[in-house]
């Protein structure tokens, strides 16, 4: 080839430039390509083989044993669901999950109860929520942590469901043990060392198929997040946005629902949601695409009142079927177990030793901080009425989020010094009420010693246990404030003075 040669013409110039594009575009393509082929091979070896096989070739997908001929469970078909947000909306969900699993003849798989939001949806109204395999997937994970920080605690270490399962109304399996049989691995070893160390990218890399690894397999299977698998998972993809539930409504199945985004939201926030009214039973039960599958698995099964209609589950009666009629009936209140209430009684009749009124004060939590002067407000008048008709020195019981050292300044502190008209009582985590109580429920494990559904004695062992029981001062202080005789001052908008005034409703503290 003849050498280059600086003093050519431009016109040789331009054409010899023209020449070379070709060669720099394909050498760009040629490492494009390159390197997209090594993110490829490199992203295949990081996820799990479930990831990348569900929509693939099915012989190489993870089958948990269950969704086999395997013994365990034979028969037997489950619901799970993912609880988000604080103890009072995972209660609500809880007992919309009783009910569904009725409806729909499944076992019901009991959740933990989660940290507080550490799980949350966003807003059904604003049509801006979690997808229903990302809320999954996010309550499998914080699950684990719990079992790994030694903080999991059932449902049903707190909440009473003899009233459901005694006469077999509803059929339930702890998840832990659920976890350990349908994934084929101990949930204890989730607690080990060395199952910790492999999170943290440690040296253990030999083995092909290791504990963290089929721990994430399982979840995303579960979680649905690559879609439903036949006659094994389920996935429940219809949430709020699209789907409000109903039962034994007929004229009503697959009609529009009366609430549904405005032309404002729409344009704004560009989405073309439609909400439609659906039969729970006809969509996800007998000759259906779900009835199937071993596992049903819901999203959010939390639902409130909105604009007319229901965000999400609007059942309400089955006069037609009256096994579901009186699951509603039992599942309206359920109540604290026999502990808790037993410690709020306490307080209320050995420390406060009079008639008195609960006042709940949620003051430094989202919405409610900004809010304070319309709580406090109430509270106030309802002293200055039971100064002109009540005892003399009134006694208050006060349930609230804002520490006593920064009372100083408040209404609440304007109310512990005028120590003459009134004498305010409170209860604090470390007292040894709350700590006796938290050791009694820790002794008894309800959750985890749950009769299984095969009647068979699966047992999980207890490297996993709590070392202790949070949050059991919440539950208490709702007790007490249920035994309040001279009445309750709520938070407006606060689902914890939902769950008391149902308490005060059913009687909770004479039982």
């Amino acid at each position: 080839m003849e050498p280059l040669n600086p003093i050519r013409s431009n016109k040789w110039r331009k054409r010899e430039n023209q020449n070379q594009r070709p060669k720099s575009k394909s050498f760009s393509l040629f490492i494009l390509l390159s390197c997209s082929l090594l993110l490829f091979i490199t992203y295949k070896r990081l996820l799990p083989p479930s990831v990348l096989s569900i929509s693939g070739n099915s012989e190489q997908v993870l089958v948990p044993p269950q969704c086999t001929s395997s013994e365990e469970f034979r028969g037997e078909k489950f619901l799970w669901y993912a609880p988000h947000s604080g103890f009072s909306n995972q209660l609500s969900e809880f007992k919309n999950a009783i009910l569904m699993a009725a409806i729909l003849n499944r076992t019901l798989i009991v959740p933990p109860i989660l940290d507080h939001h550490a799980v949350v949806l966003g807003s059904c109204p604003k049509f801006r929520v979690l997808s229903p395999s990302d809320l999954r997937f996010s309550v499998w994970n914080h699950s684990l942590d719990l079992l790994r920080n030694h903080r999991y605690i059932s449902m049903t270490d707190i909440i009473d469901i003899s009233s459901i399962v005694s006469d077999s109304t509803v059929r339930v399996i702890d998840f832990r043990v659920f976890v350990s049989k349908w994934c084929g691995w101990s949930i204890d070893g989730v607690c080990h060392e060395s199952y910790r160390t492999r999170q943290r990218g440690g040296n253990n890399l030999g083995l092909e198929r290791t504990l963290f690894e089929d721990i994430r397999k399982c979840g995303l299977l579960l979680s649905g997040y690559n879609g439903s698998m036949s006659n094994c998972v389920y996935a429940v993809d219809e949430d709020c946005r699209t789907t409000v539930w109903t039962y034994q409504k007929d004229v009503e199945d697959g009609i529009l629902d009366p609430f549904q985004p405005d032309d404002q939201l729409k344009k704004k926030k560009k989405i073309s949601f439609v909400r439609r009214r659906r039969d729970v039973y006809r969509a996800l039960g007998p000759g259906s695409e779900a009835e199937s599958a071993k596992v049903l698995a819901f999203g959010t099964l939390f639902t409130a009142p909105y604009k007319g209609s229901e965000s999400y589950i609007d059942i309400h009666e089955a006069r037609k079927d009256p096994r579901i009629q009186s699951v509603m009936q039992k599942t309206e209140f359920l109540p604290f177990v026999p502990e808790i209430l037993e410690a709020g009684k306490e307080f209320a009749l050995q420390k406060i030793k009079a008639p008195f009124l609960c006042a709940q004060l949620r003051l430094l939590d989202g919405q409610f901080k900004n809010h304070w002067k319309g709580t406090f407000l109430v509270l106030k008048q309802k002293l200055e009425s039971l100064k002109l008709n009540g005892p003399p020195l009134i006694h208050i019981f006060v349930m609230t989020d804002l520490p006593m050292s920064n009372w100083t300044g408040t209404y609440l502190g304007d109310l512990l010094k005028d120590s003459d008209a009134f004498k305010i009582s409170v209860l604090r985590g470390d007292d040894n009420l709350i700590v006796e109580t938290a050791n009694k429920l820790m002794d008894i494990a309800r959750g985890k010693n749950l009769e299984s559904v095969s009647k068979r004695s699966y047992t999980v062992d207890n490297h996993c246990d709590p070392q202790s029981f949070t949050d059991i001062l919440l539950y208490v202080e709702q007790t007490v404030c249920s035994c309040a005789s001279l009445g309750f001052v709520g938070t407006t908008g606060s689902t914890i003075a939902e769950t008391i005034e149902l308490m005060r409703k059913y009687k909770a503290c004479s039982g």
